[in-house]
């Protein structure tokens, strides 16, 4: 991966990326290094017209961008270039500049993988269904007896479960108020 000589600038996108620490803890970081990159949040509320954002990276001064909540499915449906288990999940919370294109990775996908698909589980409850349970959801593929899904929004509930369901694992999802429910019920009793 190779980038101009220009390239400087990193960012975390997100609906309240200003609240992040990751800019305080990379920045001494860049600078003991003695190189000249920033890493700089920006605030993008969901909903909001995304064209310039994408637009934006594709500048030779970028080298890429974190992606938090709620735009991660934004980042893997804008990127040029992504892995297969990005677009089964289709959530990237990466994303690298390569010349005039943007190249979509989750890292996300990684850390599950690493920890807990080493071993099969009867039973997973995910609580909360955006990008980082896509991830997740994908990285067990095969580790996976059965899910149970819960999120504030039932809409973005039943699209992980329809996601689950194309990948073979059967599951259901339930309101948030029974969350705590079903995550008791994974539970063995004593």
């Amino acid at each position: 991966m190779s980038h101009s000589i220009n390239a400087t600038q990193l960012f975390i996108i997100g609906s309240h990326a200003s609240q992040t620490m990751s800019p305080d803890l990379w920045n001494p970081v860049f600078e003991a290094l003695g190189n000249h990159w920033s890493y700089e949040p920006r605030d993008v509320p969901a909903h909001s017209p995304m064209q310039e954002i994408r637009n934006s990276l594709l500048s030779t001064e970028v080298i890429g961008a974190n992606v938090t909540m709620p735009h991660k499915q934004w980042a893997a449906g804008i990127a040029d270039e992504r892995s297969e288990q990005v677009s089964l999940s289709g959530a990237a919370n990466l994303l690298i500049r390569q010349g005039g294109k943007l190249h979509a990775y989750n890292t996300d996908l990684i850390a599950v993988a690493t920890k807990l698909a080493t071993r099969m589980h009867d039973h997973v409850v995910f609580l909360g269904a955006g990008g980082a349970a896509r991830a997740a959801l994908v990285a067990l593929q095969g580790h996976i007896g059965t899910v149970t899904i819960a999120d504030r929004d039932q809409e973005a509930a039943n699209q992980l479960l329809s996601l689950a369901t194309h990948m073979g694992v059967p599951g259901k999802s339930v309101d948030w108020p029974r969350a705590s429910q079903a995550a008791a019920a994974g539970f063995p009793h004593h």
